[in-house]
């Protein structure tokens, strides 16, 4: 598998380019990345082909989404067989307050992120969802008071 570090200076240029606008006209991006257009939009559709970019998304304020409320939980499941992983891993994907869901290594098994209006919200969401989902055996909830950092771009150096 073809990883970063296989990609010339050229390639890993327009990846942070478009990590920090990815609405950036082509002309714009050749421009910033020392290209003319037709080679910087043959080299874009190569890295989306070969699967570096992923997706173009617009980055919503969580306030003005009425998502203000962070929150990370650790969720401890009652078995970790093969069938109580899938069946947890396909009620996460219907719940949309939860924006991340990692199966980790270590005192638990799941840390999931989710965003909510406010706490009555966080409150019924933890009520009425999350502990109507079978197999959880415990969860402990951190809720984010301050957004010291937050980036969706990954690290690429050049």
């Amino acid at each position: 598998m073809k990883t970063v570090a296989d990609l010339d200076r050229t390639d890993r240029r327009i990846l942070n380019a478009l990590q920090n606008n990815g609405r950036i006209a082509n002309v714009d991006l050749a421009r910033a990345v020392n290209l003319t257009p037709t080679p910087c939009l043959e080299r874009v559709k190569r890295l989306e082909r070969e699967g570096f970019i992923t997706s173009y998304v617009a980055l919503l304020d969580p306030v003005k989404a009425n998502a203000a409320l962070c929150a990370y939980i650790e969720v401890q499941l009652a078995s970790t067989t093969t069938e109580a992983i899938n069946r947890f891993n396909q009620q996460m994907m219907n719940l949309d307050e939860v924006l991340e869901c990692q199966m980790v290594a270590g005192g638990f098994d799941y840390l999931i992120k989710i965003r909510v209006a406010d706490m009555q919200h966080y409150q019924r969401f933890l009520g009425e969802k999350l502990s109507a989902i079978e197999g959880i055996s415990q969860t402990h909830t951190y809720v984010v008071i301050d957004d010291v950092k937050s980036q969706t771009a990954l690290q690429i150096n050049l």
